[in-house]
This record gives C-alpha cells, sequence and structure tokens, in this order.
C-alpha cells in the first residue's frame, strides 16, 4: 500500500499542535508548582515575623513600636500576596474548585493575624504600666501566646492543605503526563520512521542506477513520478534518438532530452557549447572507418564522464558535439567544459602520423527568455570565429572582444 507524502506531513502538522499544546500544559503546571513553593515561602515567613514579634525588647519601647508596626503591615502584605497570586491558579479553581476554601482560609488568618496583632500591641504597652503592672502583664502574655499558638495552628493547617493539593494535583496529572510521554515517543518514531521512508525514496529517485524491480516505492507521490521517469526513459532509449556509432543523443535526441530536463534546476546557469574535432570533416577524412568511429565513441564517452543529471549531451553532426551543461556558476559551467576539451586533448589513438585528436569549441550562457535553438546558433558561431585563429580552445564571448583588441 502506498502512502500519501501530502496525507503524512498534514497529520504531522497536527501532531506538532498536539506536542506544543501538552508543552504549554507543562509550562502550566511548572508555574503552578512554583507559586505553590512561593505560598509556602510566603506561610514561613509570616510564621517568623509572627514569632519576631513576640520577641521585641520592651526595654526600647520606642524602637519595639516601630518594629511592630512594619512587622504588622508586612503580615497584611503578604496575606495579600497569597490572594493575589491565586488569581494565576488555574487548576486550584477550576480543576479541584477549593476558591472557596482557599478565600475562607484567607480570611480566617487575617482574623487572626489581627487578633494576634493587638495582642502583641497590649503586651507592649504593659512595659508602661504603673498600676497593677504584674497581673496585667501576665494576662497580655497570656493573651499573646494563646493568639500565636492560634496563628501558627491556622498557618500549619494551610501548609498541610498546600501539601494535599500538590498530592491531588499530582495525581490528577500523573495519568496525562504518562500518556503524554508515550503519545511523543510513539508519534516520534513513527514519524520518524515516515520521514525516513520519503528520504529513501528521493534518494532513489534522484539516483542514476534505479533498481525498480528491488526497491519498492513508499509514496504515492515517489511512484506518481517513478512512472514518469520510467516512461522517460523509454522515449530516450527510442533508437530514433540515439545516435548508433556513439550511443548517446542525436539532435532529436537532444531536444527531446533538453524539454525533459530544462525545468529540473531553474535556479541554475545553462551553457550551451558546441565543439567540433579538428581537421576531421566529411570532406576531408583523415582516417579510415575504424579509427573514425573509435575517435567519435571515445570523445563521446570523455563528454559522458562530466554528464550530470541535468545535463544532456548529443553528437549533433559529422565532427560535433553539442553539450548543454547546467550549473550552480557560470564558472563552474564553463571549467568542466574545458576540463574535457584537455582531457580529449590526452586521448592516445593509433593515427597514421601519431599526433593527438584535438577540439575546437563556441561557449555561451543561454539566457532564460531565449530558445536552445538560438543558442546553439549564437556557440556555433563562436565555434566558427575559434577554428579562424586557433584550434583545441573553447571561447566565450569576451574572448572574441579580447582577441580584437
Amino acid at each position: 500500500m502506498k502512502h500519501s507524502i501530502k496525507k503524512i506531513f498534514q497529520n504531522l502538522n497536527i501532531y506538532m499542535l498536539i506536542v506544543l499544546f501538552i508543552s504549554f500544559i507543562a509550562l502550566a503546571l511548572t508555574l503552578e508548582h512554583k507559586l505553590s513553593v512561593n505560598k509556602v515561602k510566603n506561610l514561613n515567613t509570616q510564621k517568623n515575623i509572627i514569632l519576631s514579634l513576640t520577641q521585641l525588647d520592651k526595654e526600647d519601647i520606642d524602637l519595639a513600636l516601630v518594629i511592630f508596626q512594619g512587622n504588622s503591615a508586612q503580615l497584611n502584605r503578604d496575606i495579600d500576596k497569597l490572594r493575589n497570586s491565586y488569581k494565576y491558579n488555574v487548576t486550584g479553581k477550576y480543576l479541584l474548585e477549593n476558591a472557596t476554601a482557599y478565600d475562607q482560609d484567607l480570611k480566617k488568618l487575617r482574623d487572626l493575624v489581627n487578633i494576634f496583632n493587638k495582642s502583641a500591641y497590649e503586651n507592649l504597652q504593659t512595659r508602661t504600666l504603673k498600676k497593677d503592672k504584674a497581673a496585667k502583664e501576665k494576662i497580655a502574655k497570656e493573651n499573646l501566646q494563646k493568639s500565636l499558638y492560634a496563628v501558627n495552628a491556622h498557618i500549619d493547617e494551610m501548609i498541610i492543605e498546600d501539601m494535599k493539593y500538590n498530592e491531588a494535583l499530582f495525581m490528577l496529572f500523573e495519568k496525562f503526563i504518562l500518556f503524554s510521554f508515550a503519545f511523543v515517543l510513539m508519534g516520534t518514531l513513527w514519524y520518524r520512521k515516515r520521514i525516513n521512508d520519503i528520504y529513501k525514496d528521493i534518494e532513489f529517485l534522484s539516483s542514476t542506477e534505479k533498481n525498480y524491480a528491488v526497491y519498492q516505492i513508499f509514496s504515492i507521490e515517489g511512484d506518481a513520478i517513478s512512472q514518469r521517469m520510467k516512461r522517460k526513459v523509454v522515449t530516450t532509449d527510442n533508437p530514433a534518438f540515439i545516435d548508433q556509432i556513439t550511443g548517446i543523443n542525436n539532435l532529436k535526441g537532444m531536444i527531446n532530452a533538453y524539454g525533459d530536463k530544462k525545468g529540473m534546476k531553474e535556479e541554475n546557469f545553462t551553457s550551451v557549447t558546441v565543439i567540433e574535432i579538428d581537421n576531421f570533416s566529411k570532406s576531408n577524412r583523415a582516417y579510415d572507418q575504424e579509427l573514425t568511429h573509435s575517435i567519435l565513441k571515445k570523445i563521446a564517452f570523455t563528454i559522458s564522464l562530466h554528464e550530470q543529471a541535468t545535463d544532456v549531451i548529443a553528437r549533433t553532426d559529422y565532427n560535433q558535439f553539442t553539450i548543454v551543461f547546467s550549473r550552480a556558476s557560470k564558472e563552474q559551467s564553463y571549467k568542466d567544459v574545458d576540463i574535457i576539451r584537455q582531457s580529449i586533448s590526452e586521448l592516445k589513438f593509433k593515427t597514421p602520423k601519431g599526433e593527438n585528436v584535438t577540439v575546437s569549441g563556441g561557449y555561451v550562457i543561454k539566457p532564460g527568455h531565449s530558445s536552445l535553438d538560438e543558442a546553439i546558433k549564437n556557440a556555433k558561431d563562436i565555434l566558427n570565429y575559434t577554428k579562424s585563429v586557433t584550434r583545441n580552445k573553447i571561447y566565450q564571448t569576451k574572448d572574441i572582444a579580447e582577441h580584437n583588441l
């Protein structure tokens, strides 16, 4: 069964959105855990402040009163912080629905803190009494201890409640976290396999050595491309498109192959080069038929060694070859053509006089708006100029301009 790449990537897009949502939930849980930590820290801070208010130095009553006023105000601010931070506790308000209980706890805490502050203040004021000082001091101290115990007990209850809340929250999300991990793990392995299969299709389709009988194409789109490529292989194998001596394209085959390949790498530069074997023509048959065919075959083979999937090569006349290269830069295109020229000049043939066979050529960059025929015509014009002034060279338009200076 073939799989649709389009559908796979649509599902992958949904999968990534789900993973993003799971990550958002994890972030929200982390922030809520931080709120819980800050809540416990706040409550412990209040306990320390309350304890410090029971240990104020009565000898310096003015300083003690200043410290008392500051710490009393701090206690009320800390309670306000607890109330404000609960606004962001989504799970507590909407999942555990403890908003009412929490509000009651804060109200009771504020009442107990106010009672404690009043008791602590009265305990400080006993220092200024002159009548029944000892008795009133004892009563104030007892009241302070009672209020201290009550407020500390309530704070401890709130801390314990927060621990229970965190436990309930963990139980609530434990299964969700385990499910999320399993979902992400299975989804990652699943789509990793699918993407690897798609890459194998691409690798197979881009390979120059395909074995259709062995490789099973994974995707519908890859299979469609493969079918089109098979049809193109049949077309290029048509004897009418093949030069019978060299086995490469003839003129018709070149035009057909160029039509098939011209859109494969549109961002590249397309160059057209026409090369001609020097001192080698129908009217000037310097060698016998066997040697002539051997020369043509070796030159065609040498050119084909530099052919890429987007290139087209052909024997387009008795002693002429046309090379259409697609390269990322003009410089690389010309360099590859000139390497072919040098390679041909180094071929060894058993010619009667023992000389090397060389080629001359005309090279042009085909503009995107012009046709292949126009580019070939321009390349032939440059070839004719090259033959008139030298041999074993491939000229470009700029070489003609420099030569005429």
